[in-house]
């Protein structure tokens, strides 16, 4: 049986056998193994990743900062923990004459058991790259934890200056954290290995769901905070503070707001027209027509608000109706029953109230006013000044 144990067996226990059955050690990847990556912290707290940070100390040296990391073999190998208790310094050979190179800054296990370098130690190295016109990265071998990539350009030396330190060096640290502990996410960010993980991406607190990082209090049936930016939801019926400060929902595509509305216009212009028929333009206006647009609420139904300020002749009625269409199809037209009237040559202030229902929900319609005077014989005026729409979403 191949079942390994610690502190076990009276004798025989190998180093094999202890890499393996460490539990609490780093992050997990899958049953079986766990993340390389470097543990975080630093000594004030202000940083997440002070091991082994990195920095030009000479013009072709560079000096790597103490710190503790773990280094994953394969599936059968184990974990390596490391630590490098006190700095540490490396020297890169000089540039080529030609072409720049991009070497690899590394924590390196050599097993003897698993290669064959009859070496059994961890080390500090430099993984030098192969000069070219487009320099990449050399391969990195079985138990190794790439650190920093190092552009050294062609002709780099010691006596010209040497590695521009400011901008050749690419962190590549990644953390890990204890099993359960909540991950620091920096540089690439992997998937996690069991739902109900958490990990802080630096502006919100992240759950993997068994297919995705959401943030976090999202998954649970939690408002989104406006800090975790525009990232989709995880479910339909989800709800997030948006950067606006409007609460909205997820619709299955698209963040919407929550409570759609209120859609309100008003023209404040005085228009007139002469015209039996309803009509939506008015005389004397600069903008016509007086028309608002809104999406349909789940419940279906809304409730208009709509008037004006009207007068036309004491024997002569001014009328103002409104029209709901969906794109070009009208679903009701202006009808007296619904509309707004007065017969006075004095002005008039006159408004109502008004339910549409059965609308599709996410539609868009519109509503438009519209305005007529009768009787028209003799020619008489009707005028409106005033004008407003406002629908409110109805529960």
């Amino acid at each position: 049986m191949n079942l390994r144990s610690s502190w076990t067996a009276e004798t025989g226990q190998t180093r094999e056998d202890t890499r393996l059955t460490q539990t609490g050690v780093t992050t997990l990847a899958n049953p079986v193994q766990v993340r390389s990556g470097i543990l975080p912290g630093s000594y004030d707290g202000r940083y997440r990743r002070a091991a082994f940070w990195t920095f030009g100390s000479a013009p072709m040296t560079a000096t790597v900062s103490e710190g503790r990391a773990v280094i994953q073999g394969d599936i059968s190998q184990g974990a390596y923990p490391v630590t490098l208790p006190n700095s540490e310094t490396l020297t890169f050979a000089p540039g080529n004459a030609q072409y720049g190179r991009v070497d690899l800054i590394v924590l390196r296990i050599h097993d003897g058991l698993y290669d064959d370098s009859q070496r059994y130690e961890a080390r500090l190295e430099i993984l030098q790259g192969t000069p070219d016109p487009a320099p990449q990265a050399p391969p990195v071998p079985e138990r190794c934890l790439p650190l920093y990539e190092v552009l050294v350009p062609a002709g780099a030396g010691a006596g010209n200056g040497g590695i521009p330190w400011a901008t050749s060096l690419t962190d590549l640290r990644t953390p890990v954290v204890s099993l359960g502990g909540i991950l620091p996410v920096e540089g690439q960010v992997h998937p996690g290995a069991y739902p109900g993980q958490y990990q802080d991406a630096g502006d919100a607190l992240q759950r993997w769901d068994g297919g995705a990082w959401v943030a976090y209090p999202s998954a649970t049936g939690g408002i989104v905070p406006a800090s975790a930016g525009n990232l989709p939801a995880s479910y339909t019926g989800q709800y997030r503070d948006s950067p606006t400060g409007v609460l909205q929902r997820w619709n299955g595509t698209a963040w919407v707001p929550a409570v759609p509305g209120p859609y309100f216009v008003d023209n404040g212009d005085q228009g007139e027209t002469t015209s039996s028929s309803y009509v939506s333009t008015l005389v004397g206006r600069t903008t016509n027509p007086l028309r608002v647009s809104f999406v349909a609420p789940p419940s279906k139904a809304v409730a208009v608000g709509f008037g004006s300020r009207m007068r036309s002749r004491d024997d002569a009625y001014a009328y103002m109706a409104l029209e709901l269409a969906q794109g070009t199809t009208v679903i009701s037209g202006p009808d007296d029953e619904y509309g707004l009237y007065t017969a006075s040559t004095t002005t008039t202030s006159v408004s109502a109230m008004r339910r549409f229902s059965n609308l599709t929900p996410g539609a868009t319609y519109t509503l438009t006013a519209y305005f007529r005077v009768v009787p028209t014989n003799p020619v008489v005026k009707a005028v409106f000044d005033n004008t407003y729409i406002k629908v409110d979403p109805l529960p």
